[in-house]
């Protein structure tokens, strides 16, 4: 089991269709062909000496070169995905126009075993998803944030780190 942890920020709109997210499909070769479980909330790890509140500003810049939204963020609480890695996560609302995007890079080798190391995007595109069309493509193991955002955006009341009500 895995003692790694996560944060990240998951930026909500009312568009034409209703309440939007935005995701971000993960760049890199192995998610290169895939759409399914492909795409991730904005999000990153971090160690003891950050905050996950610090490690999911951080996160979001580096990972779409934007500020984050300034407005009031709301708790979704906590996930353990399959992997063992515990994700916090919290909603903001705002419209980035994902035009402006700037994602940051990691290095990898690849071909594996090539000794050739490449520069590839975190994330490659970033768009915005109908709350209810954003299921398929969202990483399973943070689906629920999904039905933690809809619960506070009917009720107004934020779900707990288990996702009831508080």
């Amino acid at each position: 089991m895995s003692g790694k942890r996560s944060a990240g920020l998951l930026v909500h709109r009312v568009g034409e269709s209703g309440t939007e997210v935005l995701l971000g499909h993960m760049g890199g070769p192995f998610w290169s062909g895939r759409t399914a479980a492909a795409w991730s909330i904005p999000k990153g790890e971090y160690g003891p000496e950050e905050t996950p509140e610090a490690a999911a500003r951080r996160e979001f810049r580096e990972e779409l070169g934007l500020e984050p939204p300034a407005g009031p963020w709301a708790p979704l609480g906590t996930s353990r995905q399959r992997g063992g890695k515990t994700v916090t996560v919290w909603a903001v609302e705002g419209d980035l126009d994902p035009a402006r995007v700037v994602p940051g890079t990691f290095t990898m080798e690849w071909p594996r075993g090539s000794g050739v190391l490449r520069d590839f995007p975190e994330l490659d595109r970033v768009r915005w998803f109908p709350l209810a069309d954003a299921v398929e493509p969202l990483v399973a193991g943070q689906r629920v944030f999904l039905d933690r955002l809809d619960t506070f955006i009917a009720t107004g009341r934020r779900p707990s780190a288990t996702g009831h009500e508080e």
